[in-house]
Parts: structure tokens; C-alpha cells; sequence
């Protein structure tokens, strides 16, 4: 009778808990079982450890094989448990001595020719092996990213036969981490490509210092897209604990690691389980590909009515559960959402070269698609119009605009961090009334506005963290009554909304 354990792990949302493979050879007629796993995938895994161990010149045990992947209760998905298992045979069959797995876990993919291959997700389980204090072995592709992390051992090989040699020397050579080969950073336009445009360039500064979600609502060409497009050069880089968090989102769907905060701009056919997350392996989807970032969406009353709604709840807790059949993961989603839409369908309202063909119950219908309550949740909503002529021929500036903004940013929100410990986007409570300080005639002032616009206390208070950020671009210390005018009044959308809506 020949055992063999090797450590490895699987995948589980963002977290990667410990699986170990563990492989005995009995005698018997030849045959190979993947105890929980289907025939199918069984089959297929057999077909492609036999070929690479026969590729690699090594021997085939010819006993009858069980695998067994403990815990066998948890869902095993994934080829990362190729190259486990190759060397588990190894062992068993005395090919390879039993010390090679001390200590250490393995992750991949085995092709016919014995090729180890690189596999979604293993930047959270390179993460949670070195933090149990055990080396890694994987595929040279994508090594040194993996490398990246902080106290890491990788061993990488191009193939099985490779790495067999290298886990036999006493010291195996590490993979050391080196610059990513996914290009040149993300860059984004400058706020200066914004001519004519100086309510929404107060706007995307108003929205990058506090936080604040931003609502754009005016015709076709006037430049939305390119706004939205701006806000991420606006942002201070994100914290090492959030760069993380993208990083391991990124690896989990397979799209190459980036700096800096994140652009997302799914399309308004995009479905719930693209939006929110989901498939039969609950992988994160667009918003919390956002995470620490912007999600732009475009036409936004083109998305359906129940993909938007999806939205409210990920809005307010700043994350999301996807649920399904055999898997419940939770993914950060704290993002900031920047909606752009025409006044209606045709978008030709304001426009004074052309006539809006839209019947008012063309226009309500298209209203109707975003709710209430989705709305009463972005703090900024601003309609703009056609720029002059002479301000979109105008020359570019001479320096970056992006620049200085982001520089007034990154203090805005060091100096709201050192006061309350959040953003002003975040405040709530008692905290958000005593960080205003509104003097008695100021109070007296916005509870009067409160009854008269018949506000619920959700957008009152929303008012007041606009108002809250207002007063920090200005320096002031205290909440003023011309901030909380200045704060109900980028809610324009609002009075249309209703209207349209019924």
C-alpha cells in the first residue's frame, strides 16, 4: 500500500481555504477515482496527469488510484489540482521522495506535454499559504507577480519535470518579484479636455474630495463620457489594503493586475449576474470590479429597471453577496457610481437647433426605468448644456489640471480622515450633524428647506454631507446656510424625475 498528502487549496470567493490531496495506490486492476468528483471530470483529469507524467519521462503507476480532495464536503471546481496530484503519484509510487512536500503547497494546470499552466485565482492562495508559512509551488507564468507578496516563497517551473528537479535540490531556487509585463500604466483624460464645462468640472472635483456619487443628465455630445472618464485621474491612489483587495478581484476573473483606481463602464445590456456578480461559481462582476474605483454607467435608463435596482443595497453597505446553488461569497464593492443619461429618449430637449420629437409618455416611460429610491441615493445630480463655439476651439492648457485637483483631493480627504474617520460620503448620524456645526439660524434654515421640499432623511442627509464637502473646498470649518443652498441645488434632476415619473 503506498499514501501520499500533498497540501494545496481552493477557491471560495476571495478566500482560498486549505485543501489536501491525498492519493493511495492498492492493488487491483488499474483504474483511476477522484473521489466527488463527477465521471467526466474524473476522466478528464486522469487523461491529462497521465499524459504529462508519461511526457516527462516518469513512470505511470500501474495500481488502481484514489484521490481523495479533503474536505471531500466542499465543491472542488478548477484544474489547480493537476499539478497536486501529479506529485502526489510521484510520491506514492517512490518516484520522488516524500520531504519534497514538506512544508510547501502546489497550484496548476498540467498540459499533455507536461507544461505546468497558470490558474485563475491563486494570487489569494499564494497569500493565504504564506501567511501558514509554506512555500508555493506554480507554473513560471505569472510567477513573479505572484511573488509580489509580501514574505512569499515561489518555486516556479515551466513543466513537471523541472520543477521535480527542483524540489530535490536542498535549496530551491526563488522566483523574485519583477515589473509586470501588462503594459504601461492606466492613464486617464485630463480635466482640462473638459472645455465650457464649469459646473461639471466643480462637480467631478465636488464628487472626488467627498466621495459622493454624481448623477449627469443633458444631450448627446456635450461631454459625459469624457467627464466620467476623467474622475479616476482625480482620485488619490488607494490604499495598500484596497490595492489588495483589486488585486485578488482581478486574479479571481483573470484580467491583469493595474495601480491606481479602477474604471469600470459596463454596457446598458449588461444582466444582473455581469452587474452585481454571479454564474454557477458566484465570481465577482462589475461592481465589484469598481471596488476603490468609478463604475460609469452610461444611458443609464437603458439598463433595465431590475439590473438597476440591484444597485441600492451595494450603494448603502459598500459590498455584495452573490448567492447560488452550491456557493455564497461576499466581495467588497465600494465604489463611486457616475450615471450619465439623456433628458429623453430622443435627446434632443434643451436643444435649440433641433426639436424634441418625444411624446410626454415617451418621455415618462423612459423615466421610469430608474426608481426613486435609486436616485435619492446619488448625492450630486447636475444638468448641463452645449459648451459655446469658442470655448471648444480653445487651446489646450499649457499643464495638467488632473494634476493640482488630485493634489487638493488627496488633502481634502487626509483632513476629513483625521476628523471623523471616513470620507463625508460616509457619514451618518450624529457624526454627520456634528461634523457640520451648524450654527442655530443655519439649523433653523435647513429644517424650514426640509419641510418645504418634503425631503426624506435620507437626502436631507445627503444634502448635508454635499454641504459638508462644500464647506471643506472652502476651508470653513462650519456649515454654512449658502453651502446647503449650493447643495440642494445640485439635485436638478429630482424636480424631472418626479414629474416624469408620476
Amino acid at each position: 500500500m503506498h499514501l501520499a498528502f500533498i497540501s494545496t487549496r481552493g477557491q471560495a470567493g476571495l478566500d482560498a481555504p486549505s485543501v489536501t490531496a491525498e492519493i493511495h495506490l492498492s492493488t487491483g486492476l488499474p483504474g483511476f477515482q477522484v473521489v466527488g468528483l463527477s465521471d467526466t471530470d474524473c476522466r478528464a483529469m486522469r487523461g491529462r496527469i497521465r499524459s504529462a507524467i508519461i511526457s516527462s519521462h516518469l513512470k505511470w503507476p500501474d495500481y488502481h488510484i484514489t484521490v481523495n480532495l479533503a474536505p471531500a464536503e466542499s465543491l472542488k471546481q478548477g484544474t489547480r489540482y493537476d499539478l497536486p496530484v501529479a506529485l502526489g503519484l510521484l510520491i506514492a509510487s517512490q518516484q520522488l521522495p516524500e520531504a519534497i512536500a514538506h512544508n510547501r503547497e502546489f497550484f496548476g494546470e498540467l498540459g499533455l506535454d507536461g507544461s505546468i499552466r497558470q490558474c485563475r485565482g491563486l494570487l489569494s492562495a499564494v497569500v493565504a499559504a504564506t501567511q501558514a508559512g509554506r512555500a508555493c509551488g506554480v507554473a513560471i507564468e505569472g510567477a513573479s507577480e505572484l511573488a509580489s507578496v509580501t514574505n512569499s516563497r515561489i518555486i516556479a517551473a515551466p513543466d513537471l519535470l523541472s520543477l521535480c528537479g527542483h524540489l530535490q535540490q536542498p535549496h530551491p531556487a526563488l522566483t523574485t518579484a519583477g515589473q509586470s509585463d501588462d503594459g504601461p500604466p492606466i492613464t486617464y483624460p485630463d480635466i482640462s479636455a473638459i472645455r465650457g464645462q464649469p459646473l461639471l468640472c466643480r462637480a467631478l472635483e465636488l464628487a472626488a474630495a467627498g466621495g459622493h456619487h454624481l448623477m449627469i443628465s443633458g444631450p448627446p455630445g456635450i461631454g459625459k463620457t469624457l467627464a466620467a472618464s476623467a474622475l479616476p485621474g482625480l482620485l488619490p491612489p488607494i490604499t495598500p489594503t484596497q490595492q489588495r483587495e483589486v488585486s485578488l478581484l482581478r486574479d479571481l476573473v483573470g484580467l491583469p493586475h493595474c495601480e491606481g483606481p479602477p474604471f469600470r463602464a459596463p454596457h446598458h445590456s449588461s444582466s444582473i449576474a455581469a452587474l452585481m456578480g454571479g454564474t454557477s461559481r458566484a465570481i465577482p462582476g462589475e461592481i465589484s470590479m469598481a471596488h476603490a474605483g468609478v463604475l460609469f454607467l452610461d444611458e443609464l435608463a437603458e439598463f433595465p429597471r431590475a439590473v438597476l435596482n440591484q444597485l441600492r443595497q451595494p450603494l448603502e453597505t459598500g459590498e455584495i453577496t452573490v448567492s447560488r446553488a452550491a456557493h455564497q461569497h461576499t466581495y467588497p464593492a465600494q465604489f463611486q457610481l457616475v450615471a450619465a443619461m439623456n433628458p429623453c429618449p430622443c435627446g434632443m430637449t434643451g436643444r435649440q437647433e433641433s426639436t424634441c420629437r418625444c411624446t410626454p409618455v415617451a418621455i415618462q416611460r423612459y423615466w421610469h426605468g430608474v426608481s426613486g429610491p435609486l436616485l435619492d441615493r446619488i448625492d450630486l445630480h447636475i444638468t448641463i448644456n452645449r459648451p459655446p463655439p469658442d470655448a471648444l476651439l480653445s487651446p489646450r492648457p499649457a499643464r495638467e489640471y488632473s494634476r493640482a485637483v488630485r493634489e487638493r483631493v488627496a488633502t481634502l480627504r487626509e483632513q476629513q480622515l483625521v476628523r471623523q474617520q471616513c470620507l463625508n460620503s460616509a457619514l451618518e448620524g450624529d457624526h454627520l450633524i456634528s461634523a457640520c456645526r451648524l450654527a442655530t439660524k443655519t439649523h433653523h434654515w435647513f429644517v424650514t428647506a426640509i419641510k418645504t421640499l418634503s425631503l426624506s432623511a435620507r437626502s436631507a442627509h445627503r444634502r448635508l454631507r454635499v454641504a459638508r464637502t462644500l464647506a471643506d473646498l472652502e476651508a470653513s470649518d462650519a456649515v454654512s446656510i449658502t453651502h446647503l443652498e449650493t447643495a440642494l441645488s445640485l439635485r436638478e434632476i429630482d424636480s424631472q424625475s418626479a414629474a416624469f415619473s408620476g
